[in-house]
């Protein structure tokens, strides 16, 4: 007979579910001010309004009963925009010069982009806590190059064929190399349910660019006869309009499809996370907050944002194998014998 004090222990999986505690009528008054300020002093105040609005998302952002904190430095934001700023007025200079000078420039500014990013996202997440303990990036700049540059130049080469796959390799190097405290995150998504998500994105957007043909058929069919009927030409605006709008929502749909797939496949220890958003839902709220922002003349703006962030957020949820405060303590442990030195080098946020 088994002795059942010989049986292993068996760990029940603890959902934790994501909170946004935030709403649009205090993030419009932040929103307001931010655009205020910025606006009367020629955009220099925008990179406090960053980490005003970051510190915001973070603070109302719960998991087991704590927020996460946003510890960026408006200086280090300054200073990124300022290297950008500078960039594209080197362009503009070099456009109005000559055209190999410019092409210089282009060649020189997608050379530098993956080194750009590597630092933004050292900046981020380094500045970034839950529990007070820090979030780092570990990845190398080499594999930022093959992450930032090789695979998308392949992608552009092969008539976007590869897009799918660069895609994957990015979302893989970003997960892999960024930690909570001293443990890694872990990625096991492959390249098949990115090419899946793209044919759907692709597929959902033909359907509907068909089914407008379809409503304005007419329209349509009198502007290839050139015999255009009085009115035709508010309709044609119209399809114009509707189709413009239709792109414009294809996009969170496939961010929607995106972020299930990626943080589905993302763990951390013994712990792996779950995202349930639904594309329809996501398509809903993008649709009504478009209709009201155009309606309100951009002031509905925040109330958009807050009402779509907070969706996509409380679809996510940890599903912690055990206890959620033993896996904290140990991370704190283990990151003290990293040091804190590394935050000190990491001063230049590029707002990528």
């Amino acid at each position: 007979m088994t002795n059942p004090g010989h049986l292993p222990a068996v760990q029940s999986v603890i959902v934790e579910p994501l909170r946004f505690t935030g709403s649009g009528s205090e993030y419009f008054r932040i929103w307001i001010t931010n655009t205020f300020l910025s606006i009367i002093t020629l955009g220099i105040y925008s990179a406090w309004a960053k980490v005003r609005r970051t510190r915001y998302f973070y603070a109302n952002t719960r998991l087991s009963g704590a927020s996460f904190d946003y510890h960026g430095k408006p200086t280090a934001i300054l200073k990124g925009r300022a290297v950008g700023l500078a960039l594209l007025v080197a362009y503009q200079l070099a456009t109005e010069s000559t055209s190999a000078l410019a092409a210089a420039l282009f060649a020189l500014a997608l050379i530098g982009m993956p080194w750009l990013i590597w630092k933004s996202l050292q900046f981020r997440l380094v500045n970034s806590s839950y529990r007070g303990l820090r979030f780092g990036f570990a990845g190398s700049l080499a594999g930022a190059y093959l992450a930032y540059l090789l695979w998308p130049v392949l992608a552009f080469f092969s008539a976007f064929l590869l897009a799918p796959f660069a895609h994957q390799r990015i979302k893989r190097y970003q997960h892999t190399q960024s930690r909570y405290g001293a443990v890694r995150f872990d990625f096991h998504a492959g390249v098949g349910g990115f090419y899946l998500t793209y044919l759907k994105t692709l597929l959902v957007m033909l359907a509907g660019v068909a089914v407008l043909a379809l409503l304005f058929s007419g329209t349509l069919s009198m502007v290839t006869r050139r015999s255009v009927a009085p009115g035709a030409h508010v309709s044609l605006l119209g399809f114009i309009a509707a189709l413009y709008a239709w792109f414009f929502l294809i996009v969170p749909l496939f961010s929607a499809m995106m972020q299930n797939l990626v943080w589905n496949h993302t763990s951390i220890g013994p712990h792996r996370f779950e995202s349930r958003v639904s594309p329809g839902r996501v398509l809903f709220i993008a649709l009504t907050n478009l209709v009201a922002i155009v309606c309100t003349a951009g002031l509905f703006t925040p109330f958009a944002k807050i009402r779509m962030l907070k969706y996509r957020i409380e679809a996510m949820a940890l599903l912690a194998d055990g206890s959620l405060d033993d896996f904290v303590a140990d991370a704190q442990a283990q990151a003290g014998a990293l040091g804190e030195g590394v935050a000190d080098l990491l001063d230049l946020d590029l707002a990528l």
